[in-house]
């Protein structure tokens, strides 16, 4: 195999292995294909090697990419992983399954409202600044506590993880461990955390959630959509 297809069998490989060193096993870990800026064909070409579960940055290239897919694969399921202005929302909850940027009251509170509107109710992950980056989205890590409580005691948001990305010049394993101990202390399942440089190292420090575009995909293409903002 080649292309595609051929990337997606040893990733999936080396998500197996992982998860095996880590004493795990395999099922334990779902690889979120990030189709961020590739064109549908591409998409298309790695749900006909049997990949199921997409991660997109932006709603309008949800929008632009995957309603006619679900046409032809009902059973994809979607994730959002880019940061979220509160005016797509409605969008975001309309056409995605997991939600996994939620790191601001403003955006918990919209989208609380939405799902009440709709009754349609996609999976949340708290988005964690493990680095505590100005220019990232995120909630900052001493703040973590009490925005989980607030989203799930007070708003009633269906939060079932967290999420992070660390600094890309930083060693991951301190901010996988510091991602995977909030967890812990919420009792929270979901840990999305580790792409295509640092999954396997994710994977060990307890990752359900990995998100590879790159080692999928190859090189990110030229963004053809306008700007979220």
């Amino acid at each position: 195999m080649d292309g595609i297809a051929g990337n997606l069998a040893t990733v999936r490989d080396r998500v197996a292995g992982a998860a095996r060193d880590a004493g795990r096993t395999p099922e334990s870990v779902t690889l979120v294909a990030v189709s961020k800026t590739q064109p549908a064909e591409a998409v298309r070409d790695a749900l006909m090697a049997g990949q199921r579960v997409f991660g997109e940055n932006r709603v309008q290239e949800v929008l632009a990419k995957f309603p006619g897919l679900r046409g032809e694969f009902p059973d994809i399921e979607l994730h959002l992983i880019g940061p979220m202005q509160t005016n797509k929302v409605r969008d975001a909850v309309a056409h995605c399954d997991v939600i996994e940027t939620v790191d601001r009251p403003r955006l918990a509170e919209a989208l609380a409202r939405e799902m009440e509107r709709t009754g349609r109710r996609p999976s949340c992950l708290i988005e964690v600044n493990t680095g505590e980056e100005a220019q990232k989205a995120g909630v900052l890590p001493a703040a973590a506590d009490a925005f989980i409580t607030d989203c799930r005691d007070r708003l009633g948001l269906p939060i079932e993880g967290l999420m992070c990305v660390p600094p890309h010049d930083e060693e991951p394993s301190p901010h996988f461990a510091l991602l995977r101990e909030i967890a812990r202390r919420h009792g929270l399942p979901v840990l999305s955390m580790g792409m295509s440089a640092d999954f396997e190292t994710a994977i060990r420090f307890g990752a359900t959630h990995v998100r590879v575009g790159t080692a999928i995909f190859g090189a990110r293409r030229p963004l053809m959509v306008a700007a979220e903002e």
